[in-house]
């Protein structure tokens, strides 16, 4: 059995136990791998341990239960593997910043921190298409000419908006010019559905933002420090990349954000959404 399914069907069994006290050891004999290699193989290809991986979920599943049940914490937390309130209260505002009843009572998932279940299909994407180890570079502020619009997670609208820049505005900038995304996140909206809606800018750089075409958008992108990350492959495992860098990178990293907006340049030209040959950068501002 290839390693990719042997992950499979780790994520399967963890996924099914995920109330029982289970543990790697537990992990390990249901695949037939033995500790040390599920060890190395999970670790390799997730970024983050099997025992991490499981509380992390069981952490995320019940932030789910605090914001779309009425059950109590108790209950939760014994639903969701923890032998008691008090240790559920400690683990869970070690992750999240706050007790489960301050959680609850604010009404807004904390996307960034849980820990999203992993599909067959992201681990492979993971596995060979994400830079595990960014690169952590300074940048200069760059001025942008772009068109704004509101995406979502269950309807992404990023594509239609690149194609109307392109066929607007694509003679405005030269042939070799460079295309970025920006995610601004200030304006990011969570639905009790579990949505999540925001703005993107999407566009190129100018040399001056007061000789913009009419309907184009001046934006500033500030300047600092970034943990810079390749995605290669189709832009729908984009949101998967971004489940890596947020969910399993940054916790184990320590790294802290820093209140800039997270942005995409684009490192070749993109011949179509779903081409397996796209590379894109994604700049992630930290302190």
């Amino acid at each position: 059995m290839k390693p990719i399914s042997i992950l499979e069907k780790a994520l399967e069994y963890i996924e099914a136990h995920l109330s029982d006290p289970i543990s790697l050891s537990d992990v390990s004999r249901e695949t037939g791998y033995s500790y040390y290699h599920m060890t190395r193989l999970f670790t390799a290809v997730s970024g983050e341990s099997v025992n991490r991986y499981i509380h992390r979920r069981r952490l995320s599943v019940a932030s789910e239960k605090l914001l779309h049940s009425d059950q109590r914490v108790l209950d939760i937390a014994l639903e969701c593997g923890f032998q008691s309130a008090e240790v559920f209260n400690r683990a869970f505002k070690g992750h999240f910043g706050c007790t489960p009843i301050e959680y609850r009572r604010r009404g807004i998932s904390r996307f960034v921190e849980a820990k999203v279940k992993l599909l067959p299909g992201d681990l492979e994407h993971i596995a060979f298409n994400v830079s595990h180890t960014p690169e952590i570079a300074e940048r200069e502020a760059v001025q942008l000419g772009g068109l704004r619009g509101t995406t979502a997670l269950s309807n992404n609208q990023i594509p239609s908006l690149w194609e109307q820049f392109l066929r607007e505005y694509h003679s405005f900038f030269s042939t070799s010019a460079i295309g970025y995304s920006v995610c601004e996140t200030l304006s990011t909206t969570y639905t009790q559905e579990g949505d999540i809606a925001f703005t993107v800018l999407v566009g190129s750089p100018v040399s001056a933002l007061t000789s913009l075409p009419p309907g184009l958008i001046a934006k500033t992108l500030n300047g600092g420090k970034f943990a810079v990350f390749t995605h290669r492959g189709a832009f729908r495992n984009l949101y998967t990349t971004y489940l890596y860098i947020y969910g399993t990178w940054l916790p184990s990293a320590k790294a802290e954000l820093d209140e800039r907006e997270d942005f995409e340049v684009y490192a070749r030209e993109v011949i179509s959404y779903d081409d397996p040959q796209n590379e894109v950068k994604l700049f992630i501002p930290i302190k």
